[in-house]
């Protein structure tokens, strides 16, 4: 994978080359593969035991030797207190089943002075594009909660004690056939999300 959150993540982790770094729900692994190229060691944690043979079969072909391997919830962290410079999560975060409860163990495992790096799909806050953009999600990935809107994440990450330096917004250009194909979309359920598409109301397709 490429683009160009990964491209900022290198950049901002190029000052931490010495730091532990979590990677929290790590997916396929591909912000792990880039912390590992600039951090001391990396942890992927993943709740899934499949996407966590992938990341190890993918660190052994890149020949990455500083990445570990951990399962588990995002809401409860098996880590000593202050274990990480750096944790990152990278299009995970709208499965967290408690996304409060998890910032709090990331306040938790941080070092002070750590940082934490969420990169993620944000509602734009409006009711009609959000209620329109939750169903798309759901229906193409069933282990979707929510996306939730800055301001939300801005509550969300003050409540838990962190502080916010900085809030970067993209626009991210998807190729429907890929994206929905990576989750392995029941042809039904693409077949709903077209019609849904097709019915958009102004709110949403402009």
């Amino acid at each position: 994978a490429s683009g160009r959150d990964l491209a900022r993540l290198a950049q901002r982790l190029s000052d931490f080359s010495h730091a532990n770094v979590l990677d929290m729900g790590c997916g396929a692994g591909h912000a792990s593969f880039v912390a590992a190229q600039h951090a001391n060691s990396v942890v992927a944690y993943d709740l899934s035991a499949s996407m966590l043979e992938v990341v190890a079969g993918a660190a052994e072909e890149r020949h990455l030797s500083n990445i570990t391997l951990r399962q588990g919830y995002a809401e409860k962290l098996p880590f000593e207190d202050a274990s990480f410079e750096v944790v990152i999560s990278r299009y995970s975060a709208h499965h967290w089943h408690d996304v409060g409860q998890a910032l709090r163990e990331v306040y938790r495992v941080l070092k002070p002075g750590g940082v934490l790096i969420i990169m993620d799909v944000m509602s734009p806050g409006h009711p009609v594009s959000d209620i329109w953009l939750q169903t798309v999600e759901a229906l193409r990935d069933t282990s979707h909660v929510r996306n939730y809107s800055s301001g939300e994440w801005l509550t969300m990450v003050n409540n838990a004690m962190l502080v916010t330096n900085t809030v970067i917004t993209d626009r991210l250009s998807l190729e429907f056939r890929s994206w929905v194909t990576r989750m392995r979309t029941p042809a039904p359920l693409v077949e709903a999300i077209r019609l849904y598409q097709a019915s958009a109301p102004v709110e949403v397709s402009h």
